[in-house]
Order: structure tokens, then C-alpha cells, then sequence
């Protein structure tokens, strides 16, 4: 049923791209939406991955260039029955994590330096467990490719006040149409964004809260992300909106605004469910059998977290 509802959303996501090009340019701008759209869905599956990354900033480490890290990776992936994923740091200040890839066997997870340095280990290793819940869950093709066509829906409405006038000869509805496509295309496609986003934190939260053992660490950690969030810009993520649903917590600074508007669940509610989990465990933290011993809150940007 969740596969059917995330298939339906994507295509809600083809048909606002396709009917931004409609507005724009009539039969022709849907023709070559729609075209555009299937190739982005392609060039998505292979590359999208790569290009979230890149855009992040995001370098490759291993277990030469960051031994505590990546070893942290890799026995929460063993606890989880998952691949080892490439492991990536993004030299970011704002503390912050995600996940992308089109599969398990193709999957990367990514901290920021900020993230590395805020949090003490077992709240790094409880936000890496949530990372690798969303891979096991296979959400990270889904959400990339979200990311994708969403920034290329919001890329569409902005060529609409370039290129407008040009197409209104083609354009059934004029003017209206253009400033239709620049104002309500992308709004729709954000309002499929949350629907997609939203319950996949949860999961991913009570997924990773289940490889660590800790609910209580990634609640103390969604707790700080959130705090760090609202202090310290992400400007990778200004320049490129539609990734924040990859993010643990919303990496803009516009989500304090607006909650309704928010690609992710209220931090609070969330914090509300891993507690709640955290009664039905017994209380009782697991996350050392991952090899995290409790230490001391601040981390180094260099040495074993890379």
C-alpha cells in the first residue's frame, strides 16, 4: 500500500511538472515537460545520488580518513543487515544528516562536520541509524527523486516570467497561465514533497531508533539538530530547496516560519514517539553493543570524524 501511495505521488509530481508546461506553453511546453520529466525520472535512478552529494559539498571518508565514523557506519549497517553504504562528510556548520541512493547495495549516507562536532557519539549513532533506516526502507530513491522533479518544477515557474510572453501565443490562458504555473506549480509540488516526507520520518525515527537500541539518543539529537538549525544557515540547502525533505531535520531557515509549510514532521511529535518507544523498551539504552562508548559532547572537525 505504501509503495502504491508513493507511485501515485510521483505521479502527481510528473503531472504538476507536465501542467506548469501546459500553462507556459500549451500542448507543446506539456509535450516537452512530460518529456523532460521522464528523462530527469532516468537521469534520477542512476545519478540523482551523486548530484545531492555534490551539491552538498559532501567528500567521501573511509576508514583511514575517519576511523570513529566510519567504524560507527559500518557496525550500525551489521546491525541493521544492510550493505556497507559510502560514507561521506559534507564541511557544513549546521549539524545535520541524510541519506540517497537508489537502492541498498547503492546507498551513501552523508553528516555534516557541524553534526560531528555538536552531538556526543551516541546521538551521532542514533542519527546514522535513522540514515540507515531510510535506506533499508528503500525511502532514498523515492525522496531523491522527489527532490529532482520538485526543483525541476520550481526551475519551470521561474523560466515562466523569462520566457512567458514568447509563449503566450501558445498559451490558452495568457498571462494567467504563466503566473499561474510561477506561483501555484511549485507550491503543489512542496505540498507532495510533505505528503511523501512526513510519514517516512517517523518510520525512518522509530527504524533507527530499532538498529541503535537508543530512542532516547535520537530524541536528544533531533532535539539539538533542531536547536542547531535555527542558528546556523545551510546555505547548500538555500541553493537548493527541494533537497531538505533528505535532511533529518529541515536544513532552511524558512521551516521556523511555518510549520504547516514544513517538508518535515513537528520535531516536538517526533521526539513524543521515540519517548514513548523508549517506555515500551524498558528504558534500557543498547546502543554499546554498536561500540559508541558515552563520551565527552564536542568533536573535532579532524582526526577519526574526518
Amino acid at each position: 500500500m505504501n509503495t502504491l501511495r508513493t507511485a501515485m505521488l510521483l505521479a502527481a509530481l510528473t503531472a504538476i511538472f507536465m501542467g506548469a508546461g501546459f500553462l507556459i506553453g500549451g500542448t507543446t511546453g506539456a509535450v516537452i515537460a512530460f518529456g523532460l520529466a521522464a528523462a530527469m525520472n532516468l537521469f534520477s535512478y542512476w545519478n540523482a545520488d551523486k548530484l545531492v552529494l555534490r551539491m552538498s559539498n559532501a567528500r567521501e571518508v573511509d576508514a583511514r580518513s575517519a576511523p570513529e565514523f566510519y567504524g560507527m557506519v559500518r557496525d550500525l549497517a551489521a546491525r541493521a543487515d544492510l550493505p556497507m553504504p559510502k560514507v561521506y562528510i559534507a564541511d557544513n556548520l549546521q549539524p545535520n544528516a541524510f541519506a540517497t541512493g537508489r537502492n541498498p547495495d547503492n546507498a551513501a549516507v552523508c553528516a555534516t562536520t557541524g553534526l560531528l562536532q555538536t552531538l556526543n557519539r551516541d546521538e551521532i549513532a542514533a542519527v546514522m541509524a535513522h540514515e540507515l533506516a531510510h535506506v533499508k526502507n528503500r525511502d532514498t530513491l523515492i525522496m531523491t527523486i522527489t527532490a529532482t522533479i520538485a526543483g525541476a518544477v520550481s526551475m519551470l515557474a521561474n523560466f515562466a516570467f523569462f520566457f512567458g510572453g514568447a509563449s503566450r501565443n501558445n498559451n490558452p490562458l495568457g498571462l494567467i497561465g504563466v503566473l499561474v504555473a510561477a506561483i501555484v506549480a511549485p507550491l503543489a509540488a512542496l505540498l507532495v514533497q510533505m505528503a511523501i516526507s512526513r510519514t517516512r520520518e517517523y518510520a525512518a525515527d522509530r527504524g533507527g531508533a530499532e538498529i541503535s537500541g537508543d530512542p532516547a539518543a535520537l530524541a536528544s539529537a533531533l532535539r539539538r539538530i533542531s536547536q542547531g538549525v535555527r542558528l546556523v544557515r545551510n546555505d547548500a540547502a538555500e541553493r537548493n530547496p527541494a533537497t531538505a525533505p533528505l535532511f533529518i531535520i529541515n536544513p532552511l531557515s524558512g521551516e521556523r516560519m511555518d510549520n504547516l509549510f514544513s517538508t518535515h514532521p513537528a520535531t516536538e511529535n517526533r521526539i513524543k514517539a521515540l519517548m514513548a518507544m523508549r517506555a515500551e523498551m524498558g528504558g534500557a539504552p543498547a546502543v554499546s553493543s554498536v561500540a559508541v562508548p558515552q563520551v565527552g559532547r564536542s568533536r573535532p572537525s579532524s582526526g577519526p570524524w574526518g
